[in-house]
């Protein structure tokens, strides 16, 4: 009977799982890779787009492009990258499309029954929080990255939420694959105090260096002024991708 009980506790004791660190997809990785030819790399979804924000005075202004991609396809000319979690709360989402459009809807639903519990305004700590809690359950594999930027009770905040539930603020900030370019122009001509205009010239000059620089990015530039009380959505502000489809000399 105690040999029976003692192979009944191992057993539990080898089911139970280990607490700490665990390694063991660091060897089925090694043995995926010996199977591939020449340990050839998994493959993976490439996706491509240029986000940013800026806290100006009074105020935050988000910008995106408006290209979504299918790997070297051109999936969509006009697409909204830009999506709108509470009344006074927008995001800008990088990443997988779908991904981006699903989570910032169940986030705006969460934020919105709040709201109607509390009959209280939607707070940028609280959407960050929900966001980056519930990408982070999935260790990344949820392709959304996202800039978050509103005006609550404590003023002008931009934060940035990671797929993998990272988050940060900042009073400029940038993501998706054109960022580099984009970071080159927000560090070298960001100031304090900056205007609402000159808040909307620099994201636009910004998502265009990420346009021209990168192939993931293009189409229009898509931005949205969030400030107390108002909120202005200007889908396109500007492009520069216009091509000609009929032949300019017309046709004999």
């Amino acid at each position: 009977i105690n040999q029976i009980r003692v192979m009944v506790e191992l057993n539990y004791l080898q089911a139970v799982p280990l607490g700490g660190f665990n390694y063991d997809n660091c060897i089925r990785n090694t043995a995926l890779m010996a199977q591939t030819k020449a340990g050839a790399k998994m493959s993976y979804t490439k996706t491509g787009t240029t986000i940013c924000g800026v806290v100006f005075n009074g105020g935050v202004c988000l910008a995106a492009d408006t290209r979504a991609t299918a790997g070297s396809i051109v999936a969509d000319k006009n697409c909204e990258k830009l999506h709108k979690l509470a009344p006074n709360i927008f995001c800008a989402g990088a990443g997988t499309a779908a991904d981006c459009d699903h989570v910032t809807e169940m986030i705006k639903r969460d934020l919105e029954l709040h709201r109607f519990n509390t009959h209280s305004e939607s707070r940028v700590q609280m959407a960050v929080g929900r966001l980056s809690k519930h990408v982070f359950g999935y260790g990344g594999h949820i392709g959304a990255h996202c800039i978050v930027g509103g005006v609550d009770v404590k003023g002008p905040q931009l934060i940035e939420v990671g797929a993998d539930g990272h988050h940060k603020p900042g009073p400029f900030l940038t993501m998706g694959s054109g960022s580099l370019a984009a970071m080159a122009i927000l560090e070298t001509d960001y100031r304090e105090g900056m205007t609402q205009q000159e808040a909307e010239a620099l994201v636009v000059k910004a998502i265009e260096a990420g346009v021209y620089h990168d192939l993931g990015s293009g189409s229009n530039v898509d931005v949205c002024v969030i400030k107390r009380g108002k909120v202005e959505y200007k889908r396109p502000v500007k492009s520069d991708n216009f091509k000609l489809f009929a032949k300019p000399d017309g046709y004999q």
